[in-house]
Parts: structure tokens; sequence; C-alpha cells
């Protein structure tokens, strides 16, 4: 006779999620984040203390507040240089990450939502282009812009930039899983041309992984040094990451506490991108949990 429904045992809880595993997980997480906030953390406390300083006391925690001052010598150094590196930086990273999310999101939905002989050829040539580290590339690219007489230009950074090929990757899965082929046959059925339906449907859709894909390519760029370092010698053209590690070598003519001071400005637009875009994250996790 089988028991009355009442009595029947409770459902076992998922395959590891009990106590341990939850405390294991919890641990590992903790840990990785104090392996990647350590230096950021050593970074800020040094970047406040009084000019001097830096590499004295304890590095782990605040000994006196000298921030403004620490700014006030970055901006007269070399007659304020440090911010014409800067705002290279910005520029090369917002230009290259804008149209190289705009080209890896028309890329992205073609693959995944037109039918055209090769494409999985394309594609195959596309994740290809993913497995090979970039830093390979930086040698071709600077024969082949010093034979079209591109060195020392801003084009020499830029153009490199706009190639994605994780972001074409990218966008073509996220829009064969997120954009109904229904959606798009009603808007051809309404008469829209296929770049307006692009641009009104699948961009939408397609928001959250063009995030990601724009972080992704702004960080990439701005930490980008080999490239920058080897195809612009003209000082006032050089991003922040080759300008510090100038500074840095040239310990005589740059006190090395204006390097710290100035890395940790540098840090400060990728944590404003990220805190501006994290909430497209959000709204793109939850747009389709309900129907």
């Amino acid at each position: 006779m089988s028991a009355p429904a009442w009595r029947t045992s409770p459902a076992r809880s998922p395959r590891g999620t009990g106590p341990v595993s939850r405390t294991v997980t919890t641990a590992l997480l903790g840990l990785s984040a104090v392996y990647f906030l350590f230096p950021l953390w050593w970074l800020l406390v040094s970047a406040t203390k009084p000019f001097g300083e830096q590499f004295s006391g304890s590095g782990l925690w605040f000994g006196g507040f000298g921030l403004f001052g620490n700014i006030a010598r970055l901006t007269s150094q070399d007659g304020g240089i440090f911010w014409r590196w800067m705002a290279n930086s910005v520029l090369y990273c917002g230009v290259g990450a804008l149209l190289g999310t705009a080209f890896s999101a028309l890329a992205g939905y073609a693959l995944a939502k037109f039918d055209f002989p090769g494409r999985g050829a394309v594609f195959g040539v596309v994740l290809a282009a993913v497995l090979v580290p970039k830093v390979l590339f930086t040698l071709p690219l600077y024969l082949m812009f010093s034979g079209v007489h591109l060195i020392n230009n801003p084009l020499a950074v830029l153009l490199p930039s706009v190639v994605s090929p994780f972001g074409v990757y990218l966008s073509r899965v996220f829009a064969a899983q997120t954009i109904p082929d229904e959606v798009l046959e009603a808007g051809r059925i309404d008469g829209a041309g296929e770049f307006r339906i692009f641009r009104a449907i699948g961009v939408r859709m397609m928001l959250p992984a063009l995030v990601t894909i724009f972080l992704f390519q702004f960080v990439e760029v701005w930490n980008n040094y080999l490239l920058p370092a080897m195809v612009l010698g003209d000082d006032r053209l050089q991003p922040v990451t080759v300008g510090l590690v100038g500074w840095n070598a040239s310990h005589v003519a740059v006190p090395p506490p204006l390097v710290v001071i100035g890395s940790l400005v540098s840090v400060v637009p990728l944590v404003i991108a990220f805190l501006a875009l994290q909430r497209f994250w959000r709204a793109g996790l939850t747009a389709g949990a309900v129907k």
C-alpha cells in the first residue's frame, strides 16, 4: 500500500548543492576575489599616501592622505603630458570599441540569420582567428603600416582595434539563440528592409552581447602595449600604457611614485565604463525570463 501523499519524503536537493559544496565554492570564489583585488587595493593605498611615501610603511593600509597633491604633481610632470596620454587612450579605446562592436554585430547577425554559400567556412575562419593570440600580429601589422606610411599615425592603432573575432563569434552565437526567425519574418511582411530589421529588432535583442563585446574590446585596446609602442614614436600620440612604461624606465627623470599614482588614475575609466554599462547586463538577463 502506497504512503499518503502528505507523507512522501521531501525532494532531495540537486547534486552538488549541499552545505559542503556551497562552502567550498564560496571559499574558492573568495580566494579568487582576494587574488584579483589585492593588487588594486595596494595601488589604491599607495597612491593616496603623501608623495614619496608610496613604498614605505604598510602597503595594505592607508598612512595619511595626499591624493590631491599627488594628482597635482602628476599634472605638472612633463607639462601635463599624462593627461594627453589619457585622452589618447580614451580616443583609441572609445572609437575602436564602438566600431568593433558595430562591425561584430553586423557580421555575427549575418552569419546567424542569412544562409549564403561559404557561411560555415567563414565562421570557421572566425573561430580560428579567436584562437590566435593577437600579439603574433604585431610585427606583420608594423611591416604593413610601414609600407603604407602609417607609422607614427593614430590610424595604426585604430584600424586593428576595430577587428574583433571574439566579438563576431559572440554576436553570431547570441543572435542565433535570442532572435527568433518568426520575428524577422514578421518584419519582412510589414515591409521593413533588412537593415531596418537589424537596427530596430536585432540590435535591441542583442544588446547584452553588444555591451559585453564593447567592454571586452575597450579593455583589450586599453591594455594593449606592444602595438602602440612599435607604431607610435611621438610621445604626444602614445596611450597611457606606453607612457607609464616609459616613465617607469626613466627613474632619474621621473620619480617612481608618479608611476604608481598614474597607474591608479589609468584604472578609473575602466571602472566607470563597467559601472555605467552593467545595468544592460541585468536587463538582458531578465528580458526573456518571463514569456
